[in-house]
Protein backbone atom coordinates (compact mmCIF):
# COMPACT_ATOMS: atom_id res chain seq x y z
CA UNK A 1 0.00 0.00 0.00
CA UNK A 2 1.27 3.50 -0.86
CA UNK A 3 0.46 6.26 1.64
CA UNK A 4 1.61 9.72 0.63
CA UNK A 5 1.39 12.76 2.83
CA UNK A 6 -0.42 15.28 0.65
CA UNK A 7 -1.60 18.21 2.75
CA UNK A 8 -0.93 19.89 6.10
CA UNK A 9 -3.59 22.14 7.63
CA UNK A 10 -2.15 25.24 9.28
CA UNK A 11 -4.11 27.28 11.81
CA UNK A 12 -3.74 31.01 11.11
CA UNK A 13 -5.44 34.17 12.37
CA UNK A 14 -4.97 36.40 9.31
CA UNK A 15 -5.34 34.62 5.98
CA UNK A 16 -3.90 37.40 3.82
CA UNK A 17 -0.88 37.87 6.12
CA UNK A 18 -0.18 34.11 6.06
CA UNK A 19 -0.59 33.99 2.29
CA UNK A 20 1.91 36.85 1.85
CA UNK A 21 4.39 35.14 4.19
CA UNK A 22 4.34 31.78 2.39
CA UNK A 23 4.46 33.42 -1.03
CA UNK A 24 7.50 35.40 0.16
CA UNK A 25 9.08 32.06 1.08
CA UNK A 26 8.61 30.95 -2.53
CA UNK A 27 5.64 28.63 -2.04
CA UNK A 28 3.49 28.28 -5.17
CA UNK A 29 -0.11 29.47 -4.84
CA UNK A 30 -2.34 26.61 -6.01
CA UNK A 31 -5.73 27.88 -4.85
CA UNK A 32 -7.33 30.86 -3.14
CA UNK A 33 -11.07 30.28 -3.04
CA UNK A 34 -13.81 31.77 -0.91
CA UNK A 35 -17.42 30.68 -0.50
CA UNK A 36 -19.23 33.40 1.35
CA UNK A 37 -17.99 35.33 4.39
CA UNK A 38 -17.28 32.28 6.58
CA UNK A 39 -15.09 30.08 4.39
CA UNK A 40 -11.88 30.61 2.45
CA UNK A 41 -9.14 28.17 1.52
CA UNK A 42 -5.61 29.05 0.50
CA UNK A 43 -3.52 26.14 -0.78
CA UNK A 44 0.22 26.52 -1.41
CA UNK A 45 3.07 24.14 -2.23
CA UNK A 46 6.74 24.52 -1.28
CA UNK A 47 9.10 24.43 -4.27
CA UNK A 48 10.04 20.83 -5.12
CA UNK A 49 7.55 19.32 -2.65
CA UNK A 50 4.75 16.86 -3.24
CA UNK A 51 3.12 17.89 0.04
CA UNK A 52 1.24 21.18 0.33
CA UNK A 53 -0.20 23.39 3.05
CA UNK A 54 -3.71 24.76 3.37
CA UNK A 55 -5.11 27.44 5.65
CA UNK A 56 -7.98 29.87 5.61
CA UNK A 57 -11.21 30.77 7.26
CA UNK A 58 -13.47 27.95 8.43
CA UNK A 59 -10.75 25.37 7.70
CA UNK A 60 -9.82 24.33 11.24
CA UNK A 61 -10.79 25.10 14.82
CA UNK A 62 -7.24 24.53 16.09
CA UNK A 63 -5.74 27.68 17.67
CA UNK A 64 -3.53 29.78 15.36
CA UNK A 65 0.16 29.03 15.80
CA UNK A 66 -0.33 25.59 17.31
CA UNK A 67 1.23 23.63 14.43
CA UNK A 68 4.82 22.82 15.42
CA UNK A 69 7.70 20.70 14.19
CA UNK A 70 7.01 20.72 10.46
CA UNK A 71 10.17 19.92 8.52
CA UNK A 72 11.32 21.33 5.21
CA UNK A 73 14.25 19.33 3.84
CA UNK A 74 16.93 21.25 1.94
CA UNK A 75 20.14 20.09 0.21
CA UNK A 76 22.25 23.03 1.49
CA UNK A 77 21.07 24.56 4.75
CA UNK A 78 23.39 27.56 4.64
CA UNK A 79 22.29 28.52 1.14
CA UNK A 80 18.60 27.91 1.91
CA UNK A 81 18.78 29.90 5.16
CA UNK A 82 20.48 32.81 3.38
CA UNK A 83 17.83 32.82 0.66
CA UNK A 84 15.00 32.87 3.20
CA UNK A 85 16.67 35.70 5.13
CA UNK A 86 17.06 37.61 1.84
CA UNK A 87 13.30 37.15 1.33
CA UNK A 88 12.63 38.77 4.73
CA UNK A 89 12.04 35.59 6.74
CA UNK A 90 13.49 35.56 10.27
CA UNK A 91 15.41 32.28 10.52
CA UNK A 92 17.55 31.02 13.41
CA UNK A 93 21.24 30.48 12.96
CA UNK A 94 22.22 27.00 11.74
CA UNK A 95 22.69 24.48 14.55
CA UNK A 96 23.05 20.78 15.21
CA UNK A 97 21.83 18.55 18.03
CA UNK A 98 24.74 17.25 20.07
CA UNK A 99 24.68 13.51 20.57
CA UNK A 100 21.82 12.87 18.17
CA UNK A 101 20.71 13.13 14.56
CA UNK A 102 17.17 14.25 15.28
CA UNK A 103 16.46 17.77 16.48
CA UNK A 104 14.63 17.39 19.80
CA UNK A 105 13.45 20.93 20.45
CA UNK A 106 10.46 22.64 18.92
CA UNK A 107 8.51 25.74 19.79
CA UNK A 108 11.60 27.93 19.53
CA UNK A 109 14.06 25.12 20.11
CA UNK A 110 14.82 25.99 23.71
CA UNK A 111 14.44 22.51 25.17
CA UNK A 112 15.80 19.03 24.57
CA UNK A 113 14.65 15.53 25.40
CA UNK A 114 17.55 14.63 27.66
CA UNK A 115 20.45 17.03 28.32
CA UNK A 116 22.05 14.37 30.56
CA UNK A 117 22.66 12.31 27.41
CA UNK A 118 24.40 15.19 25.67
CA UNK A 119 21.42 16.13 23.55
CA UNK A 120 21.17 19.83 23.03
CA UNK A 121 21.24 22.61 20.50
CA UNK A 122 24.83 23.36 19.45
CA UNK A 123 25.79 26.25 17.15
CA UNK A 124 26.85 25.59 13.57
CA UNK A 125 26.65 22.76 11.10
CA UNK A 126 26.88 19.16 12.21
CA UNK A 127 30.66 18.60 12.69
CA UNK A 128 30.72 15.92 9.96
CA UNK A 129 28.11 17.75 7.82
CA UNK A 130 26.13 14.52 8.15
CA UNK A 131 22.80 14.34 6.32
CA UNK A 132 19.87 14.87 8.68
CA UNK A 133 22.21 16.55 11.18
CA UNK A 134 22.01 20.35 10.62
CA UNK A 135 18.99 22.52 11.30
CA UNK A 136 17.54 26.03 11.40
CA UNK A 137 14.12 27.09 12.66
CA UNK A 138 11.58 29.76 11.86
CA UNK A 139 7.93 30.51 12.52
CA UNK A 140 5.19 32.02 10.41
CA UNK A 141 3.49 35.21 11.62
CA UNK A 142 1.11 33.18 13.84
CA UNK A 143 3.88 31.13 15.45
CA UNK A 144 3.45 27.89 13.51
CA UNK A 145 6.93 26.36 13.87
CA UNK A 146 9.07 25.05 11.04
CA UNK A 147 12.43 23.28 10.95
CA UNK A 148 14.84 23.35 8.03
CA UNK A 149 16.85 20.12 7.91
CA UNK A 150 19.81 19.53 5.63
CA UNK A 151 19.71 16.22 3.77
CA UNK A 152 22.40 15.71 1.16
CA UNK A 153 22.00 11.95 0.93
CA UNK A 154 18.79 10.18 1.87
CA UNK A 155 18.66 7.07 4.01
CA UNK A 156 17.91 3.82 2.11
CA UNK A 157 14.26 3.41 1.13
CA UNK A 158 13.55 7.15 1.14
Amino acid sequence: MDLKLELIVLPVSDVDRAKAFYEAMGFRLDLDKAAGEDWRAVHLTPPGSECSIIFGKGITSVPPGSAQGMYLVVPDIEKSRAELVDRGIEVSEVFHDAGAVFYHGHGGGDFTHDPAKGQGRQPGLHPDRMSYGSFATFSDPDGNGWVLQEVQQRLPGR
